[in-house]
């Protein structure tokens, strides 16, 4: 981990604990700061919050009291989920106090090399594979994954020497808190509308994703998807070496699939059918991946024998287990229709889909086609059920059915389905209404999954 005088004897202030927040805050101790945590919820009883006191560290929690701020704070590090019109953000922005994100501490002491991919879907997916593929074979250092995929950014990076990478999945949260940050190689997978009931605009969305690129200098990389006009338009921005990566065009100077054969820089990498996950979503994953590999001197060979056993990410197309011939999904992570659509598209067999969640004010019409074309049944749930048996009605399902939760929806999913069939849980919305997170709503699925299929005869 670099050394760094700039928050020594600082007054910080961290909004939100969680694990982000703690981590934040014992790098920030470490660093020499004084540090404040404070959380709306109340931590009394919380063994983090104790663990951090332990350490000397200020916890106020319970709220968020604004006479935070009127002592001298030098910074604030932001926990992403909280919003900009929160009234102590507000009140900082007033004061001109800067704000910031784990993602860029982590930044200013990494002393590996640094990656950071965004994109509305396929960056959890892209910075596994990344970092599977750049293990694989490895005699020195080591890759990390951290940021938006779980691992927060700040605890990861004091692990990581000159010899190490460090793959970050950045959110547009996290990337609307940067200011100097600037990764080595900053991938975009794709752009489309997301995360609007948090961003003022899709414009402001979209700036903050860009934001990935926008420190880079010309000795850097910036891995875009060619296939995506706007994102063809916005890389003409970014001041770095720019690597396109495309399904359907050849890229001279970047990454491509031609005739069965994908290549980098008209140079033969893999087969496409070796290439282990199913869709064209995660071929365009695996492009990404591969051109931020061989940027980091990964062999062709290396490459192979990763992504054709690569096998995906928990939460993402995560194949659970085939009961009764009935092969069995996990997609929670999923919380968007375009996720759900490319999931859908990744079969040619017949599609159970149990969908549902938090209404984001979604009329789920651009799923009706991909209904129409891929699903026998629905299992639907959550505050936007009604909505979906609109949408699957509109399609032509034949049967739609609505159940309580996500542990409700398996055994109906089972009932409905024969032999061949896949069951696929991508519920297109967020977790919000019944879940704290994706992941809490996938571990019930596929513990509810688990409970059915091994229950006593």
């Amino acid at each position: 981990m670099k050394k760094t005088e700039k928050y020594e004897e600082k007054n910080i202030l961290v909004l939100g604990l969680a694990r982000s927040g703690k981590n934040a805050a014992l790098l920030l101790h470490r660093l020499g700061a004084k540090v404040t945590v404070n959380d709306a919820k109340d931590l009394s009883d919380d063994p983090d919050a104790q663990e951090l006191e332990e350490l000397g560290i200020n916890v106020v929690s319970g709220g968020h009291p604004e006479n935070l701020l009127d002592e001298k704070i030098d910074f604030l590090i932001k926990n992403p989920g909280i919003r900009y019109d929160n009234p102590i953000i507000e009140k900082a922005l007033a004061q001109k106090i800067p704000i910031l994100t784990d993602m860029e501490l982590a930044y200013e002491v990494c002393e590996g090399t640094l990656v950071a991919i965004t994109g509305t879907n396929g960056k959890t997916t892209t910075t596994m594979m990344l970092t599977e593929v750049m293990n694989t074979d490895r005699k020195k250092g080591k890759a990390f994954a951290a940021g938006n995929i779980g691992f927060p950014a700040s605890e990861v990076v004091q692990k990581v020497t000159s010899e190490d990478e460090l793959i970050m999945e950045m959110s547009s949260f996290q990337l609307m808190g940067t200011q100097h940050f600037r990764p080595s190689i900053a991938v975009f997978t794709n752009i489309y509308s997301a995360h609007l009931d948090y961003h003022s605009s899709r414009e402001e969305y979209v700036q903050a994703k860009m934001n990935i690129t926008k420190n880079q200098k010309e000795t850097d990389w910036f891995i875009y998807n060619w296939d995506l006009p706007e994102l063809r338009k916005l890389s003409e921005e970014s001041p770095a070496q720019l690597v396109p990566f495309s399904r359907h065009e050849r890229m001279e100077n970047g990454v491509y699939v031609l005739d069965g054969t994908i290549y980098f820089r008209n140079e033969p990498v893999m087969e496409r059918e070796d290439v282990a996950l199913p869709g064209e979503h995660n071929l365009e994953n695996a492009l990404a991946a591969i051109a931020a590999a061989k940027l980091l001197g990964k062999t062709n060979k290396q490459i192979q024998d990763c992504l054709s056993r690569f096998s995906g990410v928990k939460h993402r197309m995560q194949f659970v287990l085939e009961h009764e011939n009935r092969k069995v999904y996990n997609d929670s992570k999923a919380t968007n229709t375009l996720a759900t659509i490319q999931a859908l598209q990744g079969f040619n067999q017949p599609i159970v889909l149990l969908a549902g969640g938090l209404d984001r004010g979604q009329t789920f019409e651009d799923l009706v086609p991909v209904l129409k074309e891929h699903v026998k049944a629905m299992i639907v749930f959550g505050e936007t059920a009604s909505t979906l048996i609109k949408a699957g009605e509109k399609a032509g399902v034949k049967t739609i059915r609505k159940v309580a939760d996500v542990t409700a929806s398996v055994p109906e999913a089972f009932e409905v389905s024969e032999s061949g069939d896949v069951i696929l849980f991508s519920p297109a919305c967020a977790s919000w209404d019944q879940y704290d997170s994706f992941e809490k709503r996938g571990d019930a699925f596929i513990e509810s999954v688990n409970k059915l299929v091994h229950k006593p005869q």
